[in-house]
């Protein structure tokens, strides 16, 4: 970790903002010593540029990029929400393709009003309307059986789809993950990073595992992530606390120690 710069990678909904609030008070003392030392905070998200826009100024990090749909997208720093990506339209033409009886049990974001994606997700209207707002993927429920749930996964799948599923939504792009977009950030950087992620849902652990360090934050909402690997050498850590207080913690925790091993370093 000595002698590289750190560059952190965060999920948003029940990692740094709580499942039920969206609140990310609870990390803001992680948060300001992460702009004090100048550490960047790469925001990763299912959510959209839309939506993660306005969030990564308030956190102060708009010179950041920011993985946005789950990896399907990217949003260059220092912008607001990029064009309209004609990708939205082509998975909803390849969804409609499925057989019937299997695509009536999925209801994508595309179909639902904004009251019902309120009732769903507890953002404001506000949120809802930019949550709306997809470039890259299709997001929704599928309200069948798990039989019927393996035989549209597998039919979406000879449609050229990929689906991802999140704490909340099942999400439907033409590729694209978290850790590709990680790396491919990381690939700028000429090597020179520490790179540490934090998630909470099964959809992070791509980019857990191919951080420098990751970090499973706990979701009592969800089935929890299973034992992985990097957990039997220490590359991997469980925080014991949930949302932004475990975040917080954790982070600063990292930082700390990464602080102190520049300060050894430098005195050798």
């Amino acid at each position: 970790m000595a002698g590289r710069k750190l560059l952190i990678f965060t999920d948003l909904d029940g990692t740094l903002l709580d499942h039920e609030t969206y609140s990310y008070e609870a990390a803001l003392p992680a948060i300001e010593r992460l702009r004090q030392l100048d550490i960047g905070l790469v925001l990763a998200s299912s959510k959209t540029a839309a939506e993660i826009a306005p969030l990564r100024a308030e956190l102060g990090f708009s010179h950041c990029p920011a993985i946005v749909e789950n990896g399907a997208g990217l949003l260059a720093p220092h912008i607001q929400a990029g064009e309209a990506s004609g990708d939205y339209a082509k998975i909803q033409s390849a969804l409609n393709t499925l057989p019937d009886e299997l695509r009536s049990q999925f209801t994508g974001f595309s179909q639902m009003s904004v009251e019902d994606v309120i009732a769903m997700t507890g953002l404001t209207r506000e949120a809802s309307q930019l949550a709306k707002n997809r470039q890259f993927s299709e997001p929704g429920i599928f309200h069948g059986t798990s039989q019927q749930r393996e035989m549209f996964l597998k039919a979406a799948k000879g449609a050229g789809l990929i689906a991802k599923q999140g704490g909340r939504f099942l999400t439907f792009s033409f590729g694209g993950d978290k850790a590709e977009q990680m790396q491919a950030i990381l690939a700028k950087q000429n090597n020179e990073t520490f790179s540490i992620a934090l998630g909470d849902a099964p959809n992070d652990i791509a980019m857990l595992e191919a951080a420098d360090i990751g970090i499973i934050i706990p979701n009592p909402a969800h089935d929890k992530i299973k034992h992985l690997a990097g957990e039997d050498n220490g590359k991997i850590i469980r925080a014991f606390k949930k949302g932004p207080e475990g975040w917080n913690l954790n982070v600063l925790k990292l930082v700390e120690d990464h602080s102190a091993l520049e300060l050894t370093k430098n005195k050798d």
